[in-house]
């Protein structure tokens, strides 16, 4: 593209991995960042030694303008936002799933390689994270007792306190197969019904949803796929998130987050993430959280990618029940 100059702007300038930002400098400033191989081999060298990223953060630095909604400088009357992980225990129809499903994967890596074993992986984390839901999730029984699950106990927990302060709460899951199941439950909590956006909902319907939940107090909640809901809505009338199931890239849950803290929030705004204790939630949960000052710095890989990537017995260990955490 011929230009006199160039601009890119961005809320997520890395997402997933360090390429993101080699794309946009390569748009930006043309071997600036050299080429992708040279690019890849100098990230591998920093993330080894003592300094880390600091080299590279200084060479991007004086292109990039960052501006944070936390910062008073930029906006002096944004409420806080306070982020809390939610634990949970699993039933004992949970564990047992759970249990099974880690043998079946044990037994069935033995026998995969190469991008068949990626598949394999990525298809039990999937399984995993439904089990963690609800038993009814993975079974597709349509059952959904809400004692078979704890992170539905846990719902009922805090939404009873939601409720008692008259105030309005999100759901996200990554799951659209869970909005309904989600909603149904919460209308017994709240005695009242809500709103559900998922990748069905036709998009002139979201805005009338978004509408009614903005401004009806009669409408105490509203449950989102992550994907549909995630980006692009003003749903300020809400001081709670709840992720019930967690996508494991924390640009895409903190986008879904900013829903609700967002300019026009008036109240506090407290984020409940829900972790199944004892299983790869948690281990999940642990990591992110250590590479949480990188990410500031400049992220690495998503925590999804470098699962895949594990040897047999590293994925096991990350994988493997804890009975003793996982059940009350």
């Amino acid at each position: 593209m011929k230009s006199d100059w160039r601009l890119a702007l961005t809320g997520t300038p890395v997402e997933n991995r360090l390429k993101d930002l080699w794309s946009i400098f390569d748009f930006l400033n043309p071997g600036l960042l050299g080429s992708a191989g040279a690019f890849d081999t100098a990230c591998k060298a920093m993330e080894k030694s003592g300094s880390g990223y600091a080299p590279l953060r200084r060479l991007v630095q004086p292109y990039i303008l960052r501006r944070l909604k936390t910062d008073k400088s930029v906006i002096n009357d944004l409420p806080e936002k306070t982020e809390l992980n939610a634990y949970c225990m699993l039933s004992k129809k949970q564990a047992a799933l759970y249990q099974q499903s880690v043998e079946e994967m044990r037994t069935a890596l033995e026998e995969k390689s190469g991008i068949e074993r990626r598949g394999l992986v990525l298809a039990f984390l999937m399984r995993f994270k439904q089990i963690c839901n609800h038993p009814s999730h993975w079974l597709g029984d349509g059952g959904f007792a809400p004692k078979e699950s704890g992170k539905f106990d846990r719902l009922n927990e805090l939404c009873e306190e939601i409720a008692e302060r008259q105030d309005k709460v999100l759901v996200f899951t990554q799951f659209k197969e869970m909005t309904s199941p989600l909603a149904n439950h919460l209308t017994g909590i709240f005695g009242q019904t809500g709103a559900i956006i998922h990748g069905g909902t036709p998009v002139k319907q979201r805005q009338k949803l978004v509408t009614a939940f903005q401004e009806d107090d009669h409408i105490p909640f509203m449950v989102l796929s992550l994907k549909a809901g995630g980006t692009g809505l003003n749903l300020t009338a809400a001081s709670h998130v709840i992720h019930f199931d967690r996508w494991w890239n924390p640009a895409v849950e903190n986008q879904a987050t900013d829903r609700a803290f967002r300019i026009g929030q008036k109240k506090n705004v407290l984020v409940h993430k829900f972790v199944c204790k004892g299983t790869v939630e948690e281990r999940i949960d642990e990591l992110i959280a250590g590479k949480r000052a990188l990410t500031k710095e400049i992220l690495s890989k998503d925590a999804q990618s470098q699962l895949t990537e594990m040897s047999n017995d590293e994925l096991m260990a990350m994988v493997s029940l804890d009975i003793h955490s996982a059940m009350a």
